[in-house]
């Protein structure tokens, strides 16, 4: 049986990241359940120290997730979970995503992400292919083609 899939990304405020990402994407934050964060936090499970506000709304402070929209709920999503870490990133990273853009002109798409926060790094190309290597606000390496 084929395995799934989950993306874990550290960071220094995972859910930021989760909305630039959802937004970059145009996927989906995961929702959290309030009222089960609650009821973590009554029966001696959690604290309010393992919460934080976002948005308005109460959520789990180590982490938040995204998605396609088409695939919210179900347990075989490929996700990327954006997980506190105390450090900055250092260097340059071992793995990074691809973004494809679908026939998307890559030079305004460079300049609507570095509008939001997006960091541009270089241009590449092999044969007829280039693409543009860009780092997310907190660093992470991505390709955009």
């Amino acid at each position: 049986m084929p395995r799934t899939v989950q993306i874990a990304v550290d960071c220094t405020d995972p859910h930021t990241l989760a909305d630039w990402w959802a937004e970059t994407l145009d996927w989906v934050v995961e929702p959290t359940d309030e009222e089960f964060i609650r009821r973590m936090i009554a029966e001696g499970m959690a604290t309010e120290e393992d919460t934080t506000i976002h948005r308005g709304r109460l959520v789990w402070k180590a982490g938040a997730a995204i998605c396609r929209p088409d695939q919210l709920g179900r347990p075989d999503r490929l996700r990327f979970l954006f997980q506190p870490v105390p450090e900055p990133k250092q260097g340059k990273n071992r793995v990074h995503w691809d973004v494809r853009l679908d026939g998307q002109d890559k030079d305004e798409v460079r300049a609507a992400l570095e509008a939001r926060g997006a960091t541009y790094v270089a241009t590449h190309s092999q044969g007829p292919h280039s693409w543009h290597v860009m780092t997310d606000p907190e660093g992470n390496e991505f390709c955009i083609s």
